[in-house]
């Protein structure tokens, strides 16, 4: 066992649109359903990370029924589930990190919620850290994004372009290759 797929914060809390706002991919969720249906077939392993806020208005609060994992990722017995409340998987309970090269896993394949927030940010670290790392990019998703930038302005980017943006950071920025869910299955 040499590679691990990481699905990062399939919760249902971000099922609420009007908290989020809009999104993008559709198909997320049946993508990450075959890429974990396909790593249990193989007997290779699974991990799930869930996002614990510590914001009590969050749909992710540990208190909320959006704190919940969608159906295809809680059906799953995985190897190892961890908790978070920041971005990264990498700095969850237990310790990511640790328990990959405990078990020589020098192969990541990440997947899920929000592709440009914690899935981003844990491929980084990935990266960062040693790791061959793949995102299915068709098996994530995220939401438009808007803020007042310092020195910029207003600033819109829609969920769509959000996606874009990070595989092409992740790949050519040497973090991670970008690939589809055909493509690893």
């Amino acid at each position: 066992m040499t590679r691990a797929l990481l699905v990062i914060d399939m919760q249902r809390g971000f099922d609420d649109l009007e908290f989020w706002g809009p999104t993008a991919n559709p198909d997320c969720e049946a993508n990450v359903a075959a890429l974990v249906e396909r790593w249990s077939a193989d007997e290779e392993p699974v991990v799930v990370v869930r996002h614990d806020s510590r914001s009590v208005d969050s749909p992710l609060h540990a208190a909320s029924p959006g704190n919940a994992l969608v159906d295809a990722v809680a059906a799953v017995e995985p190897a190892l589930l961890v908790t978070k409340n920041v971005n990264s998987a990498f700095y969850g309970d237990p310790d990511l990190h640790a328990w990959l090269g405990e078990r020589g896993i020098r192969d990541v394949v990440i997947c899920g919620i929000q592709t440009n927030m914690c899935v981003e940010t844990t491929a980084r670290m990935a990266g960062n850290l040693g790791y061959d790392v793949t995102v299915v990019l068709d098996a994530t998703r995220t939401f438009d994004l808007s803020a007042e930038v310092a020195g910029v302005g207003a600033v819109t980017r829609t969920a769509s372009e959000l996606m874009t943006t990070t595989a092409l950071v992740l790949e050519r920025g040497g973090f991670a290759r970008i690939a589809l869910t055909a493509d690893v299955i």
